[in-house]
């Protein structure tokens, strides 16, 4: 068993972490701010490749593994997290699901300028009565003809609502029935500007401002037969699957951002000075910190297990989950200690644990709550 990381995968994460901390971290309290993404700062990741980095050089990727791809992401999350998301969907969901469930077509057409950074592309499962019971969507496509028509809502839609989208990947319930009873579920390609196609409400959210939100509207939205994804009547298991690796993602992003709060604790604690000496000095302090670390430690071994599984086509649900749940909760409990360590400062906005604690949350939420996580988990033992 080596726990080394290869040549490449090194070159990765250091090359993620020096674009995080030389071209982002100046930037981001301002473009938290501003609640939009500067879009030089994506042309500057596809240029690096970034949104490419596990999928074939015949496609315009990297060639590299899962692996590189999610130490990319948590030392992106370590300096913003929204970036660290933008990838999550547009490379673990979006560029995946195309390129396992893809025709040649398909891959040309909609892959190739995703895996370049080119273009982004946005994930449609949920809905308003369609959220940890994703199965329950009511988004309908009708066949007729030569074309698919659509009508329905998705909600909470990520990555949909900036400019250089080019895709969503919805759910939508078809005519035919399945073996116990229940309408078939496909999954589709749906070009933003297609007619019938609306990018909604853009949400106004606690945290991550600068990642765009959206709700999107199909109404008699008419798509040619051929933008059906995958196979027939497959549709909800394929979005499925391609979340195994979205709850990969959620893991490196939370440890990214756990790191991000034991880096500034440590520091903040060895300077700030109480009854004549750091503040670091007394166990009350150095035990969160302590235990902060173990736990970063042992949420990375995690995701990078459930990575290297991946990367070796073995069965990996189940560590999946294990890396979503006990990273998401790690990093909820280490903000949380970041900002006590901080005190009065910690609320602050000027101290970027304030953000920290905002944002923890999310990873708790997104891909399958914690709860969710527990029922994966237990159905698999």
């Amino acid at each position: 068993m080596d726990f080394r990381l290869t040549e490449e995968q090194t070159m990765i994460r250091d090359m993620a972490r020096k674009f995080a901390h030389d071209v982002v971290a100046p930037q981001v309290k301002a473009i938290e701010e501003a609640g939009e993404y500067p879009y030089e700062i994506l042309e500057q990741m596809a240029e690096l490749g970034m949104m490419g980095i596990p999928f074939p050089e015949k496609y315009g990727g990297g060639g590299g593994d899962w692996v590189e791809m999610h130490l990319c992401i948590e030392e992106l999350s370590r300096v913003d997290m929204s970036l660290g998301a933008l990838l999550d969907v547009t490379t673990g969901l979006i560029a995946q699901e195309l390129y396992e469930f893809g025709t040649e077509d398909q891959k040309q057409k909609w892959l190739i300028p995703i895996v370049q950074g080119k273009k982004i592309g946005a994930f449609g499962l949920t809905e308003s009565d369609a959220g940890s019971d994703a199965g329950a969507t009511k988004t309908t496509a009708i066949l007729d003809g030569d074309e698919w028509v659509i009508n329905g809502t998705k909600q909470f839609i990520t990555n949909i609502g900036l400019d250089n989208a080019s895709i969503i990947i919805i759910t939508a319930k078809v005519t035919p029935k399945t073996k116990v009873g229940k309408p078939a579920i496909n999954t589709f390609i749906v070009p933003k500007g297609t007619r019938g196609f609306t990018v909604g409400k853009r949400y106004n959210k606690m945290a991550v401002h600068r990642l765009a939100t959206n709700e999107c509207i199909f109404e008699d939205c008419h798509i040619p037969k051929s933008y059906i994804l995958g196979k027939q009547d497959r549709g909800f298991a394929q979005h499925l699957a391609v979340l195994n690796t979205g709850r990969i993602s959620i893991g490196a992003m939370s440890v990214g951002l756990a790191q991000a709060c034991f880096d500034a604790s440590l520091k903040y604690a060895k300077e700030r000075v109480q009854f004549g000496k750091p503040i670091y000095s007394f166990q009350g302090v150095s035990f969160k910190i302590a235990d902060m670390a173990m736990n970063i430690e042992l949420a990375r071994n995690m995701y990078l297990k459930a990575a290297w599984l991946k990367d070796n086509n073995m069965p990996h649900a189940l560590e999946a989950s294990y890396a979503k749940l006990f990273g998401s909760e790690m990093a909820e409990k280490a903000a949380s200690d970041a900002l006590q360590i901080h005190g009065g400062y910690g609320i602050m906005d000027d101290y970027p644990v304030s953000r920290y604690y905002r944002e923890c949350k999310v990873g708790q939420i997104v891909e399958g709550t914690s709860e969710i996580q527990r029922i994966v988990i237990s159905r698999n033992l």
